[in-house]
């Protein structure tokens, strides 16, 4: 074990949490502070003997502090290899000290990019240079010097000085090495993935398709931290874990607050990851069931308990055992009927809990030690514009989903329009319908899904399903379909399980087909324009 002593130490950080205690326990052993800009003034408020970097430079920070430390006696004093004679000899003749520790967390250019209301001339101005220069320094010299780079790793390093008078170990500086190339690659990645979507932004949406790819980066570098191990994947012979996104926004999942429960499954987190997304289509109080990645129930109500009362009753036999979402924080009233007897709820996902709420949800009911509470913040908008899904040997990468329905561009296709009730069904339905495996068909009545035929290989199939499901409640009811209708067979087993309106895409060969059944059964139809399908 090589053990360097840590004699001088240059610190410039940007997250200041946790400095005043780091810098007190270096100076406790001796170590020389040297520092910049708002560090420097930090250190010296908290009466810590501190040097600035323009004295050990000899030149001022200039351009707006864009130039501070890019100067020979830092990186000299930083990449001088000890056991070096030359290097020795060259720090001697231009009287450069070695610096045998630096602390420098970057300028927060990924949290100035997801601020609202940032300029691009800030986020550009949180482009860090010479931080990044000093940490690749300092990593690249992990023999002789320590590298830190995350107020994460004070205490670690601090322990380790007083176990050794004052020293780091070699594998200490190389452990921290590799967290600091990590850093900046990851800095890096964060900044040319932030130019690289703005050059895309604006591009026209018209063009020909042979040139749509031009709107996606020529390369794309994801990179993602393990959150943590899971129990087991899909099934209980895969391994599995879960990584996110190191930025990764708090409307969504991977940022969600567990606030009681069991630890979360593979299998949880997809359907969780379901529910949040269909719950937030709506501005009204909205409740949804999740059963293995498809809604079995969703309403929308005047309170929350409305809501979740209709989404419940749409398949309470599906719905056991379902996963939940909400999109507002679930209250007392909601939690006493979710808590209702021979119910079983394995995940809830909401803005929040009221405390009454939350006591109610984790002592009344008999799972109440293992239901999974998860708290979201963040707007009703998904948080990132692309989807991206796994291949053999690939990624395919899309645009998100959203946004794409206007639905005062509606075709009424047949004589007969929607009436105002109707219309509020149909539109409802269809938000769900998107969220549905193709092919994939929903039957809505009173603001709530009564029916639901998902992943079927024939569109009819789906259509007996959602209507068996649905029963007698299919009686004037409306249908919505995510895509067109091959054959007028799915217009006429609606039709006879009491069906009066349908919303469906259009744009099959046999439109009219359908358009006359729906004529000769006296259906309202309409179509969207767009096309939902779910894979």
């Amino acid at each position: 074990m090589t053990l360097r002593i840590i004699r001088r130490a240059l610190l410039s950080v940007s997250d200041k949490t946790g400095l005043i205690d780091l810098a007190r326990g270096l100076a406790a052993f001796g170590v020389e502070l040297i520092s910049t800009g708002g560090t420097r003034q930090a250190l010296a408020s908290a009466g810590l003997a501190v040097r600035d970097v323009s004295e050990i430079t000899g030149f001022p920070e200039m351009l707006d502090g864009r130039v501070k430390t890019l100067h020979p006696r830092i990186h000299g004093g930083i990449l001088a290899v000890r056991d070096n004679p030359e290097h020795i000899k060259t720090l001697q003749e231009h009287d450069i000290q070695p610096i045998d520790l630096v602390v420098c967390n970057l300028y927060p250019f990924e949290a100035t990019v997801v601020r609202a209301g940032a300029t691009h001339e800030e986020i550009v101005e949180n482009i860090d240079i010479g931080g990044p220069a000093m940490v690749r320094s300092a990593a690249k010299n992990y023999r002789d010097v320590a590298i830190v780079t995350n107020p994460d790793q004070y205490t670690v390093l601090l322990d380790e000085m007083r176990q050794h008078n004052g020293a780091l170990s070699l594998a200490t500086r190389q452990r921290l090495a590799a967290a600091a190339f990590a850093r900046t690659a990851a800095y890096e990645r964060a900044i040319s993935a932030y130019l690289a979507e703005r050059s895309t932004q604006g591009a026209d949406a018209s063009r020909s398709g042979e040139h749509e790819a031009e709107s996606f980066p020529p390369v794309l570098d994801l990179r993602l931290e393990r959150r943590q191990a899971l129990r087991y994947g899909e099934n209980p012979h895969q391994r599995a874990a879960f990584y996110v996104e190191p930025d990764a926004p708090a409307a969504s999942v991977a940022r969600a607050e567990v606030l009681h429960g069991k630890e979360l499954s593979y299998n949880n987190l997809l359907d969780l990851d379901s529910a949040l997304n269909l719950v937030r289509e709506f501005s009204e109080p909205a409740a949804v069931v999740v059963k293995h990645n498809n809604p079995c129930g969703a309403a929308i109500g005047t309170t929350l308990g409305e809501a979740f009362r209709k989404a419940y009753e749409g398949d309470p036999q599906s719905a056991f055992g379902g996963i939940l979402g909400f999109n507002r924080e679930v209250d007392e009233a909601t939690a006493l009927q979710i808590s209702e007897p021979n119910r079983f709820v394995e995940c809830i996902i909401a803005p929040g809990f009221s405390d009454a709420a939350f006591h109610v949800l984790t002592t009344r009911p008999t799972w109440k030690k293992s239901v999974r509470l998860l708290k979201t913040t963040g707007g009703l908008t998904p948080p990132t514009r692309r989807d991206y899904r796994r291949v053999d040997g690939g990624l395919l990468v899309q645009d998100r989903d959203w946004g794409s329905d206007d639905f005062a561009q509606l075709k009424v296709v047949t004589k007969r329009a929607p009436t105002e009730e109707e219309m509020r069904d149909l539109r409802f339905t269809w938000l769900v319908c998107k969220h549905v495996k193709s092919n994939a068909i929903v039957l809505g009545k009173g603001s709530m899904v009564v029916g639901v035929g998902a992943g079927q290989m024939s569109r009819v199939d789906s259509v007996q399903i959602a209507v068996r499901k649905a029963g007698e409640r299919s009686n004037r009811a409306v249908l919505a379909s995510d895509a067109f209708f091959p054959f007028r067979d799915n217009v006429d087993e609606a039709a006879r399980a009491g069906v009066t309106a349908i919303i469906q895409p259009g744009g099959s060969v046999r439109d009219a087909e359908s358009i006359q059944a729906c004529e000769e059964h006296g259906l309202a139809m309409v179509f969207t324009g767009i096309r939902h399908f779910r894979h």
